[in-house]
């Protein structure tokens, strides 16, 4: 051991386990404090580390326990406390190579022996463990050409806040590790979950120099309406863009809307609450016959209406039904449907009653099926058409679902339309409520899907090609219900998956999608309004990270998160969490993480949070970067707001205030 490595230890180990070691101090450590040749060290602090020598290396070892064993025999007191022999509990961690630039690694393969000295860390030993020796690294130029400007930089790691351990040591996260991978920010309500997602984007752009994070791309689903204000300065940085969208359920200009075609089957089942056996092959089949509905597609959709008419009422004339019935059968049909070429004024003259029969039933027959000079309306192997997101008319599906429930029942489902009842109701809800009028889109007023995923992407069109207009791109659902909520979020995660995955070459472009309050629609268990809208986000977590597409996960109650996406988390930031179902929650999905890391969880102030996973390379407690602007979630002043002077004017309006 170097004459260095002498003058700073603390102590000797005096117990030697797999998980855990006892550490005697030298006299004279009586407040648990050295003053080493290089500055003040506070050894003995909760989460704090000490090198223990074992071969060629340290072993890694964090404070779990301080306590002290009184000296027997009389006298005084105090004076037995001062004399006292005082003990560390720590448990290992990790090796760090002794000498050179060598990196820490997690666990540890070589135990130290009794009486080896403990060392306190140097700055040094600590940027090795925690692995920020170097923030930046040189900007790298695109292909064979050279960077520009020359010696820019990026970012390597980056500042999150401050660890309460060690004094003005800054916490740092490895970029690649933090952001290439699922992230979980859980706590309390009132913690700082907020405040801290909002620091850690600020401090990404807030690069000093070149180069910007000029390729990320952050698309927040802001349901309490409280990111724009935090990142209302990031505009000013260069090149760094925030664009804000809000979703208000209106069909206003500038307002966020979403052309219903754009859902896909799963989507309209959650919309339309379809269930599995009896309305989702109805509902499937009446999207296909909607996109016939154009004017374009008018004689195809003829053909289709002729052949399902002719199907049904060729099976009522030839069941063992009376004629009596079968005409008020028919006569009902036709009221609801009709084409000009099968309808009550064409047929009903031919099923005509006379004294109880019906003697035009066969030429009836005829005229429908074909047969002798007749050449019918039935389309042998007719195949209707698929939904392929060809757009139409939101009031066409109406007809269509009418469309298709006639086509069930000519082939004998008599029952069909009371089973769907419950479906058909819900859409007729739909195309009345006020607050699904985003929704509700005319196929001549909607543009392209590349424009809106284009807009959705922060992406701009430059000389044929795209480039970055915005970094960040915030969808404000304020306004909206959870349901609404559900189902945007769904369908947008849907759509920026699937172009990731198409995309050639793939895993170029990231996509972050940062879910605020994520326990409402990314929930353990399906909502009231949904048949399984989480659906889309647990295979984004099990498959995302190969195309590029990465989950931010903000909650306040991790319990009721889908287990799926938590345990797919490669990072967690939690704040104060005193419910000990999320507590267990955590536990279960974090089994590498100590019990000792977890119990500090109930105590941590607000603004403290504590980081794992594998950009960093031990759990650490810091004080988060104070986020500047903060997010709108500030605490009410109760005691401001409570106690004033008599009239002052109420800050609550009743009517709501239209955004800018």
């Amino acid at each position: 051991m170097s004459s260095d490595d002498r003058r700073r230890a603390i102590g000797k180990v005096t117990s030697v386990a797999a998980d855990k070691f006892i550490i005697e101090m030298h006299g004279g450590t009586d407040n648990f404090t050295v003053v080493g040749f290089d500055d003040v060290h506070y050894v003995a602090r909760l989460g704090s580390f000490l090198m223990i020598p074992a071969q060629s290396e340290y072993v890694v070892a964090e404070v779990v326990g301080l306590r002290e064993r009184d000296v027997s025999g009389s006298g005084d007191a105090n004076l037995d406390k001062a004399n006292s022999a005082k003990f560390l509990d720590v448990v290992p961690v990790g090796m760090l190579p002794a000498k050179g630039d060598g990196r820490f690694r997690f666990g540890v393969s070589v135990f130290p022996s009794l009486y080896a000295d403990a060392l306190y860390a140097l700055d040094g030993e600590l940027d090795r463990i925690f692995d920020t020796e170097t923030n930046t690294v040189p900007g790298i130029g695109h292909g064979e050409i050279a960077c520009a400007p020359p010696g820019a930089t990026r970012f390597r790691n980056l500042g999150i806040g401050q660890s309460v351990v060690f004094e003005d040591y800054g916490v740092k996260v490895r970029i690649d590790d933090f952001f290439g991978g699922h992230v979980a920010v859980l706590g309390n309500t009132g913690s700082g979950k907020s405040c801290t997602v909002a620091s850690v984007l600020q401090a990404l752009f807030e690069k000093p120099d070149e180069h910007h994070a000029r390729g990320a791309t952050f698309v927040v689903l802001d349901v309490n309406g409280e990111y724009a204000k935090a990142f209302e300065k990031l505009p000013e940085i260069a090149d760094i863009g925030v664009s804000r969208l809000v979703l208000d359920g209106s069909a206003a200009d500038g307002r966020f809307r979403l052309p219903h075609w754009y859902l896909d089957l799963s989507e309209w089942e959650l919309l339309l609450q379809a269930s599995e056996r009896t309305q989702v092959p109805i509902l499937r089949m009446a999207l296909g016959l909607a996109t016939l509905f154009g004017a374009a597609n008018a004689g195809q959709l003829n053909d289709v209406r002729n052949h399902i008419l002719a199907t049904c009422i060729t099976l009522i004339l030839s069941d063992e039904t009376p004629p009596g019935a079968k005409r008020t059968r028919i006569r009902g049909i036709l009221q609801r449907f009709s084409t000009p070429q099968i309808n009550q004024a064409a047929l009903l003259r031919m099923i005509a009653l006379n004294y109880g029969d019906m003697p035009g039933l066969d030429a009836a027959y005829q005229f429908l099926a074909g047969g002798g000079q007749q050449a019918g309306f039935l389309i042998p192997d007719l195949k209707l058409p698929d939904y392929d997101g060809t757009p139409f008319d939101f009031t066409a599906l109406g007809e269509a679902i009418d469309l298709a429930l006639l086509y069930e029942e000519a082939h004998g489902n008599r029952q069909i339309r009371d089973y769907c009842a419950q479906m058909v109701t819900r859409f007729k809800a739909l195309e009345e409520r006020g607050d699904y009028r985003f929704l509700r889109h005319e196929p001549a007023a909607a543009g392209d899907r590349e424009a809106f995923l284009a807009t959705l992407l922060g992406l701009k069109t430059v000389d044929g090609g795209l480039t970055k207009g915005a970094q960040i791109i915030i969808l404000d659902m304020n306004a909206v219900e959870d349901e609404v909520v559900e189902l945007v979020s769904a369908v947008i995660a849907r759509m920026v998956f699937r172009l990731l995955r198409q995309a050639d070459p793939r895993n170029r472009f990231p996509v972050h999608l940062l879910l605020e309050e994520a326990h409402r629609y990314v929930a353990s268990t399906p909502s009231r309004h949904a048949v399984d809208a989480s659906r889309i986000f647990e295979r984004i977590s099990k498959e995302g990270r190969k195309y590029g597409l990465f989950l931010l996960v903000a909650s306040q109650r991790p319990s009721e998160l889908s287990k799926t996406v938590l345990s797919q988390c490669s990072n967690f930031v939690v704040h104060r969490i005193q419910n000990p179902d999320d507590l267990s929650q955590i536990r279960q999905m974090t089994p590498f993480i100590s019990d000792n890391v977890l119990r500090r969880l109930p105590s941590l102030p607000k603004q403290h949070a504590l980081v794992f996973g594998n950009s960093v390379n031990l759990p650490t407690t810091f004080k988060v970067r104070r986020a500047d602007p903060l997010p709108a979630s500030d605490d009410a002043k109760i005691v401001d707001l409570w106690f004033h002077e008599a009239g002052r004017l109420s800050s609550i309006r009743l009517a709501p205030v239209a955004d800018e």
